[in-house]
């Protein structure tokens, strides 16, 4: 049945199969009101993508039984949309993180500040060797390796805090655009999602997207219904929604690679394991922004 958001767009929805899969929502508050809908057109607050301002909404089946239904939003995606795809823990707000309009844009619907750091959704390991400077593995000196045990936990509901090399673009680790051009990287957060949709839309890409979470207004809360998202982001300049039912708000567990020791900094649906230490402390201003933006 077709939708329309309030807001001067066309709206497609493409019907999904049948799916069994049910999500119970626990554990975290959970964003479900829907954005009051006036009958005067909004203007953008961000330049759509899309020329014609046609917003697209896209319904799909949890298990990627109908991933081919995705190709009008992955060819999006390579020609510098900003969109909102499932994950498996909660939404996120996605780029393709080679587009460098395209992550500004992102930053500008969000409200995400230039000087703070994104997240990266990737495809494999690989693309975590290849845009981090990869994972401690151990020197001989004390210092575990902890490679194999990460492996286990991939794809998964975790993200881990890792630092950037060359071949992420500054703009995503927290540069801004125009300043501090020879700093020296910093940090960036990586995941790889075990989820069907996700991945479907990461292996027919390039490189990694950015993400960022879809947050309600109030601290610890996320939005999980993609009708809300769309109502709520579409004014500011979102270019679709992928349709992967209501979700858990339940998001990532994030640990801080970057120390001494895997340091957990937010509990999330990954399970602590033994090989992670937990610490009661609030962490660093970089550590609290890949916090607030983590999925």
């Amino acid at each position: 049945m077709a939708m329309r958001f309030p807001f001067p767009s066309t709206h497609r929805r493409i019907p999904t199969l049948p799916s069994f899969a049910s999500f119970t929502p626990h554990r975290r508050n959970v964003a479900m009101a829907s954005a009051k809908r006036s009958p005067k057109r909004l203007k953008y607050s961000t330049p759509r993508f899309t020329k014609e301002g046609e917003f697209l909404s896209i319904e799909v089946d949890p298990t990627g039984a109908d991933s081919w239904k995705l190709e009008p939003v992955i060819e999006l995606l390579k020609q510098g949309a900003v969109g909102v795809i499932p994950t498996d823990t909660v939404y996120a707000i996605v780029c393709d993180c080679k587009n460098h309009s395209a992550v500004e844009r992102l930053r500008r619907i969000k409200k995400i500040e230039s000087s703070k750091p994104l997240s990266i959704l990737c495809r494999s390991l690989r693309d975590i060797d290849t845009y981090t400077m990869g994972f401690p593995r151990g020197d001989g000196h004390g210092h575990a390796n902890v490679f194999r045990a990460v492996k286990q936990c991939l794809p998964g509901p975790y993200t881990f805090i890792l630092t950037a090399s060359k071949e992420l673009p500054k703009q995503c680790v927290g540069y801004g655009t125009t300043s501090v051009k020879y700093a020296s990287r910093k940090n960036v957060g990586v995941r790889i999602s075990d989820d069907a949709v996700c991945q479907a839309i990461l292996q027919a890409m390039d490189a990694p997207l950015i993400c960022t979470s879809v947050k309600g207004t109030k601290e610890n809360e996320w939005m999980i219904d993609p009708t809300a998202i769309g109502d709520i982001y579409g004014p500011e300049g979102l270019d679709f929604v992928v349709d992967g039912g209501v979700r858990v708000a339940e998001p990532s567990t994030i640990v801080d690679m970057t120390g001494p020791y895997p340091k957990v900094i937010r509990e999330g649906k990954g399970p602590i394991l033994a090989w992670m230490v937990v610490e009661d402390d609030e962490g660093t201003h970089l550590r609290q922004d890949l916090i607030e933006s983590g999925t």
